[in-house]
């Protein structure tokens, strides 16, 4: 599956770290998150803008910690947080384009700078979808955006490091199983999960599986991103359901 460019990733960031900001703009500060245990909106803001400058930072020192956790500090007005929020996605946008290289990550290794500007996108447009839902707004997101999102998840759980530093994600492996998400539109392609005794293993392609979750992609991204439940959705479950509910429980890390 092809990987968005630098300017469509760019363009995305702006626009759900604004679609966040819209809708973080109604609901007061202390309203809790459903989607985000023991989140309020201002952690949810915090997050986001400091998770933008964190990445700033790295593009122009080279570099960067493992980092447990974000600070979640916001600007105290929440009238201040729109224009917050969307100088640290601009300044994020920005430092990439300067620090084209790569940078440095003691799990991830060196990296592309490009890779951690597409990190904050699908982090920005998750939480955006987090907002919406705690503000009672429509939450939409263009096709490709929303397959990259899987795309980009699915490549960081199932790769080795990630089960040294969440052992949860060791659970993914498997005898074999195989699970299969398959989009409404034509223009993503699909995929398919086989899950190995060594590792998951993603194909981008849809295809007969022993559980096939199919429907919108926008959909499609929520669900695996433990934001809306497939009974909520507007998909179709076919096969072994048990599988996918397994998948679910072991990625909510």
């Amino acid at each position: 599956m092809d990987v968005l460019d630098i300017t469509r990733i760019a363009e995305g960031l702006r626009e759900h770290t604004a679609g966040l900001a819209d809708a973080a703009s109604g609901p007061a500060p202390d309203t809790m998150v459903p989607t985000c245990p023991e989140w309020t909106l201002r952690d949810l803001v915090g997050h986001i803008g400091q998770a933008h400058r964190w990445a700033t930072a790295m593009f122009r020192t080279g570099g960067t910690a493992v980092i447990d956790e974000l600070p979640r500090d916001t600007p105290a007005d929440q009238a201040d947080w729109a224009g917050w929020l969307r100088e640290g996605a601009a300044e994020a946008v920005a430092a990439q384009a300067a620090h084209p290289g790569p940078v440095a990550h003691p799990l991830m290794g060196d990296a592309p700078s490009a890779m951690w500007l597409r990190r904050m996108l699908h982090d920005t447009s998750v939480h955006h979808a987090d907002a919406a839902i705690t503000a009672g707004t429509p939450f939409t997101i263009a096709p490709d955006l929303a397959a990259d999102e899987i795309t980009e998840t699915m490549g960081h759980i199932t790769m080795p490091a990630a089960a040294r530093y969440k052992p949860e994600l060791a659970e993914l492996r498997g005898t074999g199983e195989t699970l299969c998400l398959r989009a409404d539109e034509p223009s993503v392609p699909g995929w398919l999960i086989t899950r190995r005794p060594d590792a998951a293993v993603v194909e981008y392609e849809a295809r007969d599986a022993d559980v096939t979750i199919a429907g919108p992609v926008r959909d499609l991204m929520l669900i695996f991103a433990r934001r809306l439940a497939p009974d909520d959705a507007a998909v179709k479950v076919t096969g072994d359901r048990a599988l996918l509910e397994h998948w679910l429980a072991h990625t909510a890390v």
